[in-house]
C-alpha cells in the first residue's frame, strides 16, 4: 500500500508543481531576466560608459593647460656664484647678490604667477585621439550587443534543456508505475505458484532499473536548472516552465545567404576590433609632425627685501605684509614648436607592430566566419533530421503502445512470458523518450540557426 501511495506521488509530481502558487517562467521573461542581471552583461556595459567617457576626454584634452599659482615664503636670499641644477626638484631658488660672508637676514616673499600653454596645431594629432576615443567606444557597444546575442542564445538552450529534462522525468515516472504494477501482479502470481520465482526476481529488476533511471532523470533536471538559474543571475530553484512550448514545433526554418553573416554580432565585434587597430595606427602616424604651442605666463613678485640690499644689508624687513605685498610684475607670450626627430626612427616600428596587431584580429575575423558558415551549414542538417525524428516518432509511440497493451493482457492471461512484457515496455519506454527528445532537438535545430545567422528573431518569431 505505501509503495502504491509512493508511486502515485511519483506519477503526479509534475501536477503538483504546477499547481503551486508559483509564477510560470516563460522563455521570454527568462531572457528578459538574464539581461537584466548577469554580471558579464552589466560588466560590458559599465566598460562601454567608461569608453563613451573617453571621447569627452579627448575631445578636453585639446583645451589649453591653464596653470595658477600662489605661494608665500619665509627664508634668506644669500647668493653664491656658481653651477647648480635642480635634480628632481630639490634645489631653492634663493635671489641675491653674492655677499663676501654667510648672514642670517630672512624675510617673508611672494610669488603670484598664471601659466596658460596650449599646443593650437599639431597636424592632426586631437582629431585622431578622438576618432580612436570614438572607435573603442563603438567597439565596446558591439562587445555589449554580442554579449547580449550570445547569453540570449544560451539561456534558450538551458530553458530549452530544463524543459526536455521534466518531459523525460515524468516519462521515466510513468514507466516506475508500469513496472511497478507488473511487479505486483508477479508476486500475486508467485505466491499462488502460477509463475516461478525467478519472474519475481526479473520483475524487481525491472523496477529497481525503473527507479535508477528516474532518479537519474530527476538529477538531470535539477542540474538543467541550476544551470538556468546560473544564466538567469539568480538562486538555484525549481522552476515552473511553460511546457506548451514542446506540445508544437516552429513553422518555419529561414533559408539565407551566407552574406547574411556579415551582420552576425560576432563578426562586427572583431570588425570593430580591427577598425580600433587601424585607427590607432593613424594616430602614431601623427606623431611624425611636429606640434605648435602659444605660451603665455603673467608673474607678480613681493619680497621683504630692499633694493639697496646689496650694499645695505639693513635694507630688508621682517614684516608678513611687505614680504607678500606684490611690488614687481612680468608678463611673457610665446610662440613655439617641438619635433622630435628620433620619433620617426622609433615610431616605424611602432607602426609595424600595430600593422602586425591589425592582421591578428583580421585572421581572427576569418576563422570566426569560417565557423559561422559551417556552423550554418550544421543547423540545416540538424533541422533535416530533426524533422525527420520528429515525423517517424507518432508511429514509433503508437506501435509501442499497442505492443505493450497487447504484451500486458497476454502476460496477465498467462500467454506470454515476462521477458516478452520486458521486452515492450522497454519499446514503450524508449519511444516517449524518443518522443520528448523530438521536439527538443527541432526548437534546438532552429536555435542554432539563430545562433549562426546572428538574428535571434529567427528563433524568437516562433515563440
Amino acid at each position: 500500500m505505501l509503495s502504491r501511495i509512493f508511486i502515485l506521488a511519483l506519477s503526479s509530481i509534475f501536477f503538483v508543481n504546477t499547481a503551486k502558487a508559483q509564477e510560470v517562467l516563460t522563455l521570454q521573461s527568462a531572457l528578459e531576466t538574464a539581461v537584466q542581471n548577469y554580471g558579464s552583461i552589466k560588466a560590458k556595459e559599465s566598460y562601454r560608459l567608461s569608453s563613451q567617457e573617453s571621447i569627452e576626454l579627448a575631445k578636453r584634452q585639446y583645451l589649453p593647460n591653464l596653470n595658477i599659482s600662489l605661494q608665500q615664503d619665509y627664508g634668506t636670499v644669500n647668493g653664491q656664484n656658481g653651477p647648480l641644477y635642480g635634480f628632481g626638484g630639490y634645489g631653492v631658488a634663493s635671489s641675491g647678490l653674492p655677499l663676501p660672508d654667510q648672514n642670517w637676514n630672512a624675510s617673508f616673499g611672494a610669488l603670484y604667477l598664471a601659466n596658460v600653454n596650449w599646443e593650437f596645431f599639431s597636424f592632426g594629432k586631437a582629431k585622431q585621439r578622438v576618432k580612436v576615443a570614438e572607435f573603442k567606444n563603438l567597439r565596446d557597444t558591439k562587445d555589449l550587443s554580442d554579449e547580449i546575442f550570445q547569453h540570449k542564445v544560451k539561456v534558450a538552450a538551458a530553458y530549452l534543456n530544463v524543459l526536455a529534462a521534466k518531459k523525460l522525468k515524468l516519462s521515466y515516472a510513468r514507466n516506475l508505475v508500469r513496472t511497478d504494477t507488473i511487479r505486483r501482479i508477479v508476486e500475486v502470481k508467485e505466491k499462488n505458484g502460477i509463475v516461478p520465482g525467478v519472474d519475481l526476481s526479473l520483475a524487481k529488476a525491472d523496477y529497481a532499473n525503473a527507479m535508477i533511471t528516474y532518479t537519474k532523470s530527476k538529477d538531470n533536471e535539477q542540474e538543467q536548472e541550476n544551470k538556468l538559474a546560473q544564466l538567469l543571475g539568480i538562486p538555484s530553484q525549481e522552476f515552473v516552465l511553460d511546457s506548451t512550448l514542446l506540445k508544437r514545433i516552429p513553422t518555419d526554418f529561414p533559408i539565407e545567404a551566407n552574406s547574411s553573416l556579415e551582420n552576425h554580432p560576432l563578426l562586427a565585434l572583431y570588425k570593430s576590433r580591427i577598425n580600433v587597430s587601424e585607427q590607432e595606427k593613424q594616430f602614431l602616424k601623427t606623431q611624425y609632425y611636429p606640434s605648435f604651442s602659444m605660451v603665455g605666463v603673467f608673474q607678480t613678485r613681493g619680497s621683504g627685501f630692499g633694493n639697496g640690499y646689496a650694499q645695505n644689508q639693513s635694507d630688508f624687513s621682517t614684516s608678513y605684509w611687505d614680504g607678500i605685498h606684490p611690488t614687481r610684475s612680468n608678463y611673457l607670450l610665446g610662440l613655439g614648436v617641438s619635433w622630435n626627430f628620433t620619433q620617426t626612427y622609433r615610431l616605424s616600428k611602432e607602426i609595424s607592430a600595430q600593422d602586425y596587431v591589425s592582421q591578428g584580429l583580421k585572421h581572427e575575423y576569418d576563422l570566426a566566419e569560417q565557423q559561422l558558415k559551417a556552423q550554418l551549414d550544421l543547423s540545416e542538417n540538424k533541422w533535416k533530421n530533426a524533422i525527420t525524428v520528429y515525423d517517424q516518432v507518432p508511429i514509433q509511440l503508437k506501435s509501442a503502445n499497442d505492443a505493450y497493451i497487447q504484451r500486458s493482457v497476454l502476460y496477465k492471461n498467462g500467454l506470454t512470458d515476462l521477458v516478452d512484457l520486458s521486452q515492450a515496455i522497454y519499446a514503450l519506454v524508449r519511444a516517449e523518450t524518443d518522443r520528448d527528445i523530438a521536439i527538443s532537438n527541432v526548437w534546438n535545430a532552429l536555435l542554432l540557426k539563430a545562433a549562426a545567422t546572428g538574428d535571434f528573431t529567427v528563433f524568437e518569431n516562433e515563440l
